[in-house]
């Protein structure tokens, strides 16, 4: 498999376009921890909700059980705090619930905020990358045949566009029927540059 271009400039924009896309990800990911640190301080008063009620709830709790030992009333006077404290356990679970809530919607908007960059490199970037390495790949090893540059310039013929066709000369596509090396060398070279790659050897 070949990974970079033998041409100088053209091996330097692959190196520098995949450093970017290496650099894209890093930012967007740390996009996304950003994203998601932000949106967990929303569970703060979650937190300290469950914290304040667990907390007063222990509290009348503890009262209502010293309540209790008073003789005859006990029992009526400790239902109050038992309610009170019913409520408080009910805020601190509120609050809980508030946390696991921010905390999912935390994790969904960072990778929604990851996801889309990543698609991009996944199904625009990558695609055209790894069809660019195939080709290169193929072109590298045929290039050095005859038979190989002879492919190689019918792949210009079809492919490269008509201005560079003709600065070749007004009867390249003749040539290459009549199997004119030079023509054929000629063709070859076109679409290896094209590639990027290095001219075939004579």
């Amino acid at each position: 498999m070949k990974l970079y271009a033998d041409r100088l400039p053209a091996a330097v924009r692959q190196i520098l376009t995949d450093l970017a896309v290496v650099l894209w990800i890093y930012a967007w990911i740390r996009v996304g921890l950003w994203v998601n640190d932000m949106v967990e301080k929303l569970a703060v008063p979650g937190a300290r909700l469950e914290t304040a009620g667990g907390g007063i709830a222990d509290n009348l709790a503890d009262a209502g059980s010293k309540v209790g030992r008073v003789p005859l009333v006990g029992d009526q006077l400790v239902r109050p705090f038992e309610g009170a404290a019913s409520a408080a356990r009910s805020i601190a679970e509120a609050g809980r619930q508030t946390q696991e809530v921010v905390d999912t919607l935390a994790q969904v908007v960072a990778l929604v905020a990851v996801a889309v960059p990543f698609a991009l490199v996944l199904f625009l970037w990558l695609p055209l990358r790894l069809r660019w390495m195939r080709r290169a790949a193929v072109a590298s090893a045929v290039r050095d045949q005859p038979a190989g540059r002879d492919l190689l310039a019918l792949r210009a013929l079809a492919a490269q566009p008509l201005n560079k066709l003709a600065k070749l000369g007004p009867d390249i596509a003749q040539s290459w029927r009549n199997g004119d090396a030079v023509a054929v060398d000629a063709l070859a070279d076109l679409e290896l540059k094209r590639l990027g790659l290095r001219s075939a050897r004579r």
